[in-house]
């Protein structure tokens, strides 16, 4: 019972810092999302706001570790791969009526400067994404694939922004079409 409740809790703000961001999203409201008393919040994250946020980056960005890793073994090439998340993105992004963005660079955006612990945790998650994208492309025997993955991450994150705040999935598309050009020249 009790992990259910941590699990919902993380979930729920989770979703709600990536629609509305983190200062923006109350304890109060992420308890009541997550259908949970709100004394449990602070039995799981006795520290308050910042750690259910450090932990909430940190969940958020191992579930998108494990989607990249089943849209590569989907996809069989980094070209595809890339291409793939790029779309998936553009579709969650579009369903969401616009909302629904990378689930770390919105609270990274807000911490660089407010929250030296919370930035951290979203470095660490950026790094680690990064770093298993540029195993991936050395597997395949890709040239410089440290600095690729830091290509195809920045690519992805600015296409993100700007499809979400021109409400078009445009830049995201076009994004994909010459990143997965890109890796396939490599």
């Amino acid at each position: 019972m009790g992990s259910d409740t941590r699990a919902r809790l993380l979930e729920a703000a989770a979703q709600l810092f990536r629609e509305q961001g983190y200062a923006a999203t109350g304890l109060k409201q992420i308890t009541a999302e997550a259908g949970a008393p709100w004394g449990s919040l602070y039995h799981f994250f006795p520290r308050g706001k910042e750690q259910l946020g450090i932990e909430t980056v940190e969940h958020s960005g191992g579930r998108y570790l494990r989607l990249f890793d089943l849209v590569y073994e989907r996809a069989g090439a980094s070209d595809e791969a890339v291409r793939d998340m790029f779309r998936l993105s553009a579709e969650a992004l579009e369903k969401s009526g616009w909302a629904d963005g990378c689930p770390i660079a919105t609270v990274a955006l807000e911490a660089a400067t407010t929250s030296e612990p919370l930035r951290h945790a979203c470095a660490d998650v950026f790094a680690g994404w990064r770093a298993a994208t540029a195993r991936r492309f050395a597997a395949e025997g890709l040239e410089s694939p440290d600095d690729l993955a830091t290509y195809v991450f920045a690519a992805f994150e600015g296409a993100l922004i700007l499809s979400r705040t021109g409400h078009d999935t445009g830049p995201l598309r076009v994004t994909a079409d010459i990143v997965a050009r890109t890796i396939r020249q490599r």
